[in-house]
Order: structure tokens, then C-alpha cells, then sequence
């Protein structure tokens, strides 16, 4: 049985980290729901806009991977760019699409947690203010729509390049969001906040880059394995995102991988056919 992940929130959680700014990872063992059916995840995994890119969630996925062999993981992104708690209320189009994605993928796998990332949008204006209130209604809701009531559900930090940035009058109140996301972590059951201390932005100072996405998505993990709130940067990141990223793969993912690149013009079907010539002869030795 795959053990699925509902990923929602904003940008930040569907992933804008450049793609050619890390190693990407591959691993047949880590699926994507796509039109209710499993595939093998490929980056970007959350297409929410043409800018998606590195997210958290393949850093996690491979975190959860390497304590969880050989089961699989499931992903469910649902994450759209530039929303607001008002966005993600009860009853609107996003909730209302994650619950029905997340019910498609409850039909062949165990939903285990909730991947949650977003304030962006509410860190203005005495938004913040109200975060916390909203943010229990909607995560509620979401349990109780999905009939699990005690599922882990983690919350990811804001980061503090926000209010350097270029967008970065809008964000005057990002403090307080975390503040509220943290109190949410402290007082409702199962729920674990994550920290983006010490992580850094793409040149826009709004998005996290690929390398911070990668180690935001081991201390997302930790959390759910601990139990815990992660409040301070792991020690162990760097040496887990490398284990992650130079997995050895099979000779079936190096195969795949293949035909991905000549699928996308990358290779000529000479080259394709003689690689994957070689690599049969390997496996046949």
C-alpha cells in the first residue's frame, strides 16, 4: 500500500527552486498522482504555474524513502502560486480540488500526512492577525472531510529574506505569520511546525531556492518522524540531500531516465538505442 502525502499551500510549497540548480531526484518507489493514477515522480513535481520547479516534497519523499524501504511514498499536489487563506477556505475551488484529488489517491493508498506551506500572501495589511483562526477552520475541515481525524499535518516557516526582497513591502508581517503557524503547532493535535532558518532565496527574494527547498523538505520529514517541531537547522541535511540525490539507480530508472531525455530532445535515437544497448549488456553480465 503507498502512503500518500496531500501537499497544499502557495508557491513556496509547489516549488520554484531552479531545476538545474541540484541533482534531480529519480526514484521509481516515489509516485505522483496524475489524473488519479500513480506515476513515478519526475521534477517539477507541482505544475501550478510555467515557473514551477524544485519543491520541498522530493527532498521528503526521499527522506521518507530511506527509512521506509522498500515501501512506496505517494505525492498529491495541490498547491497553487499566490493564494491567500481566503483561497483555501471551506468550500472553495482549492480545498475543494485537494479533497477530491486526495480521495482519488485514498482509493489505492494510505493518506499519512499533510504537507502545508503558505502566509506570503496573508503577511500584510493585519492579515496575520487572523491567520490562526482561519488555518484551524481549514485544517479542520480537511480531517474531517478525509475522515482522518489524528493524521499529522506540518507547516513550514516563512522565510526571512521575505521582507529584503523585492516584493518585500508586501510582507511586512511574515514574523507574525510564523508566530501564528508556530502557536498552531504548539496547541492542535499532530501538527508540527518547521523552520526556514538559515535558508535563502532565488534573486527574487520571494521563493526559495533549490538547495533551501531540499533541505526545508529533510526538516519536514524529521518532523514527522520525531514528532516534533524542527526549530533550528539539522546538522544532518547536507549528508541526507547527498544520500537522497546519488542513489544508485536501477538499471530500469537509468532505462527511464533515458527515454525521458530523447523523449524531450535531448538525445538523438541513435544515441538513445545505443545507451540503452549498453546497459543491457550490463545487466546481462
Amino acid at each position: 500500500m503507498i502512503n500518500s502525502f496531500l501537499m497544499i499551500g502557495q508557491s513556496n510549497m509547489a516549488g520554484r527552486g531552479y531545476l538545474n540548480d541540484v541533482k534531480q531526484i529519480y526514484d521509481e518507489k516515489i509516485k505522483v498522482l496524475v489524473n488519479g493514477r500513480w506515476q513515478t515522480m519526475t521534477e517539477p513535481i507541482n505544475f501550478d504555474r510555467p515557473t514551477s520547479g524544485i519543491g520541498l516534497a522530493a527532498s521528503f519523499a526521499g527522506a521518507w524513502r530511506l527509512k521506509n524501504d522498500p515501501e512506496e511514498i505517494g505525492l498529491i499536489p495541490c498547491a497553487d502560486g499566490g493564494t491567500s487563506l481566503d483561497d483555501w477556505a471551506v468550500g472553495g475551488a482549492l480545498f475543494e480540488n485537494a479533497v477530491f484529488q486526495a480521495k482519488l489517491a485514498l482509493k489505492t493508498s494510505k493518506l499519512t500526512g499533510i504537507l502545508w506551506h503558505q502566509g506570503e500572501n496573508d503577511s500584510f495589511g493585519g492579515l496575520s492577525a487572523l491567520y490562526y483562526g482561519k488555518l484551524s477552520i481549514i485544517v479542520d475541515a480537511f480531517r474531517a472531510e478525509l475522515d482522518a481525524a489524528d493524521i499529522p499535518f506540518i507547516a513550514g516557516g516563512l522565510g526571512d529574506f521575505l521582507s529584503a526582497g523585492r516584493y518585500g513591502k508586501y510582507f511586512t508581517e511574515y514574523n507574525e505569520v510564523n508566530d501564528a503557524l508556530q502557536k498552531f503547532a504548539e496547541t492542535k493535535p499532530n501538527c508540527y511546525f518547521v523552520t526556514a532558518s538559515g535558508l535563502t532565496a532565488n534573486s527574487d527574494g520571494l521563493h526559495f531556492d533549490a538547495v533551501s527547498q531540499r533541505r526545508l523538505g529533510i526538516r519536514y520529514f524529521e518532523a514527522l518522524l520525531e514528532k516534533k517541531n524542527i526549530l533550528a537547522p539539522l546538522a544532518s541535511e547536507d549528508d541526507l540531500i547527498e544520500m537522497i540525490q546519488n542513489r544508485p539507480l536501477t538499471k530500469k530508472e537509468q532505462g527511464t531516465l533515458l527515454e525521458i531525455d530523447f523523449a524531450l530532445g535531448k538525445m538523438s535515437l541513435r544515441d538513445l538505442e545505443e545507451k540503452l544497448s549498453l546497459l543491457s549488456d550490463q545487466s546481462s553480465n
